[in-house]
């Protein structure tokens, strides 16, 4: 079996576009770069990237960087336009929509930065709601485990009503995991939380990456929540820009402040920085 949970392999999406919006385009100073003749737009540029199993690894880069446009790709959410993208040996990118629709239901686990919870439904009811929409069989056992694994266990009879954000959060951090899928999507999860509440959800999901080995993928634009993962990418123009691995929040922020602060032409050549003292890689396995 393969190491990698998904490996994506020169990758390209490509938008079709307007003249008018894609000459407006090229003078914005974060946009994705568009074709010489300005009908298309380049989300993703040959991307060659893998997530090894039970890693945790943050997406980061400045606005419109490709950055929700590669976990489309690597989620079966999105086609690429070039390229290919493998999870757990499935090739995603020749399967039929009703095929990819399966997938993403039965191995993949989605967190939003909205809750996306019914207001009707109490915690345990939208946490079965995957497997009820799949027609599967839901074991109260299950629901409650996964319930007391984000620390809800005494929350399952409440409504979303009754639970502060953070506790909705992870309600729907709890739904994501209740099909015990192989890798959890988190697409900004805690930029609708406050900082403390936010430094919450991601100490869960450090902790199930760690005791569980859960292979988490997180787009991010907070150095302080990427800061939970092993590995930090940065994108940019829709291309890789190197990594950080094991690295604090300060060195985070300072290479993506680089990065903003860089012309576009010279984004790509950044380095990424070593360690500043005091933001040392953290030994495997210990909690940020």
């Amino acid at each position: 079996m393969t190491t990698d949970a998904i490996s994506l392999r020169s990758v390209g999406r490509t938008y079709g576009m307007s003249y008018s919006r894609a000459h407006r385009s090229t003078h914005h100073r974060n946009s994705r770069r568009t074709s010489p003749d300005d009908t298309t737009v380049t989300a993703l540029d040959d991307v060659t990237l893998a997530f090894p199993r039970g890693t945790f690894t943050a997406v980061m880069g400045p606005s419109g960087s490709g950055k929700s446009t590669l976990l489309q790709c690597a989620a079966g959410l999105d086609r690429p336009t070039s390229g290919s993208v493998t999870m757990g040996g499935t090739e995603l990118t020749t399967l039929s929509e009703t095929k990819l629709t399966l997938l993403r239901r039965e191995r993949v686990g989605f967190v939003f930065q909205a809750f996306n919870l019914l207001p009707s439904l109490t915690a345990e009811q939208n946490v079965a709601l995957p497997l009820r929409l799949a027609g599967r069989r839901v074991p109260r056992a299950r629901i409650r485990e996964v319930l007391q694994q984000v620390g809800l266990g005494e929350r399952a009879r409440h409504r979303p009503t009754e639970l502060s954000g953070g506790q909705q959060q992870r309600v729907a951090l709890a739904r994501a995991l209740v099909t015990r899928p192989e890798v959890l999507f988190g697409d900004e999860p805690t930029g609708a939380l406050d900082s403390g509440t936010g430094r919450e959800v991601l100490t869960l999901l450090r902790s199930m990456v760690d005791r569980e080995s859960q292979t988490v993928v997180m787009v991010t634009h907070d150095p302080v929540a990427a800061s939970h993962a092993d590995r930090v990418v940065f994108l940019v123009d829709g291309r890789l820009s190197g990594e950080l691995v094991g690295a604090g929040t300060h060195d985070i922020a300072t290479h993506l402040a680089e990065l903003e602060d860089t012309p576009p032409a010279r984004r790509t050549t950044l380095p990424a920085p070593r360690p500043t003292p005091g933001n040392e890689p953290r030994p495997e396995g210990q909690p940020c």
